[in-house]
């Protein structure tokens, strides 16, 4: 799946009062942690994940490897949040077509 740019807008602009439903913690992304991002997009299709680290390229391997375990697209990331978007079966958020 991949999101077109009129379709990240809109996602982006659903994403801006939402909360991080996920933060990480000192253990890092654990089996765990994906577990739960796992079922957050499941109910939600769209959540935010909080990913503290000062480390730049530290920050942007945990945040692709997200993207990459939960096989998701990353609609934007914010200093350290991310915002993630995977639809479910029965589709709660309804997409722009182009």
């Amino acid at each position: 799946m991949h999101l077109t740019t009129k379709q990240k807008q809109y996602l982006k602009g659903l994403a801006h009062p939402l909360k991080p439903v996920i933060q990480l913690g000192n253990n890092g992304l654990t089996e765990g942690v994906v577990a739960e991002i796992e079922n957050a997009l499941a109910h939600h299709e769209l959540i935010k994940v909080k990913v503290p680290s000062n480390d730049r390229e530290e920050k942007a391997l945990i945040m692709d490897a997200i993207v990459g375990e939960t096989k998701s697209e990353k609609v934007q990331s914010i200093g350290h949040v991310l915002v993630i978007y995977r639809p479910s079966e029965d589709a709660k958020i309804t997409l722009p077509r182009r």
